[in-house]
């Protein structure tokens, strides 16, 4: 299976990158890394820099028809970055209109809420977002970690870097429900 992982070209929290593209890679699936420019994204460690990725392809260049999921990782700025690009934020709401499994930790569900999918959905976030998501007709619950079939696709939702193993665990569930 391909799995995008959408990113902006900075601000992404490298954690939440690296675990779940180990995970997925460590299952036989292809991750793929996207974002809204080509070249290189620049991690951070919170809010000191931290290691740059090369860009596999480039939102307006791809769609979600060339993958099987999508995983938002998060970060503070990350998801600010990507909320405000037209493309990215039509790139996650394919995702969604296509019934494709979607994972997004921390502050990731920005992206969410700005694509207008959380509306009836139950996910978990960082909790700074629980407002956002409850204005967007979400329902946000404090949970390690959120699996939500109500609604076109399955969304997996986790707080924070220290849900990482929940939050690719189920993730990798998931996965495995769609492979079967």
């Amino acid at each position: 299976m391909r799995i995008a992982f959408l990113v902006a070209p900075e601000g992404v929290e490298q954690i939440e990158l690296a675990q779940p593209w180990k995970a997925v890679r460590s299952h036989a699936h292809e991750p793929v890394l996207v974002s809204t420019r080509a070249g290189e994204v620049r991690a951070f460690h919170h809010l000191d820099r931290a290691d740059a990725f090369p860009v596999d392809e480039v939102v307006g260049r791809t769609s979600a028809d060339s993958f099987d999921a999508l995983v938002l990782p998060g970060g503070l700025a990350n998801p600010d970055f990507l909320r405000m690009d037209e493309g990215a934020v039509a790139f996650v709401r394919e995702f969604f209109d296509r019934g494709r499994p979607v994972a997004a930790i921390c502050h990731a569900p920005w992206v969410l809420v700005e694509a207008d999918v959380v509306r009836g959905r139950t996910l978990t976030s960082w909790p700074s977002l629980r407002t956002d998501i409850r204005n967007a007709g979400g329902i946000w619950v404090d949970e390690e970690v959120t699996i939500c079939d109500n609604g076109p696709n399955t969304l997996v939702t986790s707080r924070r870097p220290r849900d990482l193993k929940a939050f690719c665990d189920a993730f990798l569930r998931v996965l495995s429900g769609v492979a079967a």
